[in-house]
């Protein structure tokens, strides 16, 4: 076999090296988590909410109140026209509405966004995921419970009580404390930028 000139040769093993360095920076095509944290992180989160709305609004009276832990914590049968935590439910009922129907339906199409542009799983796509649940899910309520939701998770200490809250309302929080932790130690697992 002739030998390859100089040229040529040089050529070929600086294409194949910037071939090896894209298919190295290139997001693995299919391999996205999207599908895998839609499947099963944010789906199942999403019906585990609905479900205990469900049985709590069936099989309770507005206001009743089960012990699980005396002083600590009950199971709490209340409905929130507000926001997590009951924010925003001393507004005029149009405003919202308005206001939490379009401030939640913005939400999850950035978090969709968001979760779709993940390349792997870590804190931050498991974060966006939780919060995606918990925004679905208490969209569910709102757009099939006449804009209320149903907070049922009652944490206090004696008379010093939390608001009352859903399984929603936890995704959300726990995405948002993994978001802050995420941040403030790092969990993106890249290599320093070398010179």
């Amino acid at each position: 076999m002739p030998a390859m000139p100089r040229r040529a040769a040089s050529l070929t093993s600086v294409s194949a090296e910037m071939a090896v360095a894209a298919e190295e920076s290139a997001p693995p095509s299919g391999r996205r988590p999207f599908w895998r944290l839609l499947i099963f992180l944010t789906i199942p989160i999403v019906v585990l909410d609905q479900v205990s709305k469900f049985l709590v609004s069936s099989r309770m009276d507005l206001y009743e109140s089960i012990t699980l832990i005396p002083n600590y914590l009950d199971i709490t049968f209340t409905r929130n026209p507000g926001a997590a935590f009951s924010m925003f439910a001393t507004m005029p009922p149009w405003m919202r509405v308005g206001l939490l129907v379009t401030f939640i339906a913005i939400a999850i199409v950035v978090l969709i966004v968001l979760l779709f542009q993940c390349e792997r799983i870590d804190l931050t796509s498991i974060a966006f995921a939780l919060i995606l649940a918990g925004a679905a899910g208490n969209l569910i309520d709102r757009l099939t419970r006449g804009f209320q939701v149903i907070d049922f998770i009652r944490a206090h200490y004696y008379d010093l009580n939390w608001p009352v809250f859903n399984v929603a309302d936890s995704a959300i929080s726990v995405g948002v404390a993994l978001i802050v932790l995420s941040t403030l130690f790092g969990s993106s697992g890249e290599k320093p930028h070398q010179d």
